[in-house]
């Protein structure tokens, strides 16, 4: 869980962040290997989340829920670190 906690407070630092003009982003990483980045845009109030496969393709997704992006974020990183 304590996992999952720093994800969030992650993110919510990245909503706290004052406008700088630039689009806050992080990079989520395990074992050397970034899992995905996320940007969020204060004026809509959205993540983005662009995910990274084996290939260096990648896919994005759009959240308007904090924790739903934090969710999708934790279930990456438990896949990496307990790969089935």
């Amino acid at each position: 869980m304590s996992q999952l906690l720093g994800v969030i407070q992650r993110l919510k630092a990245m909503q706290d962040t004052k406008d700088s003009g630039e689009v806050p982003q992080r990079l989520f990483e395990m074992n050397g290997k970034t899992l995905c980045q996320v940007k969020y845009f204060p004026s809509t109030g959205t993540f983005e989340l662009e995910v990274y496969d084996d290939d260096a393709k990648s896919n994005k997704y759009q959240f308007d829920d904090m924790d739903i992006a934090a969710i999708e974020i934790f279930d990456l990183l438990q896949e990496e670190r307990d790969p089935s």
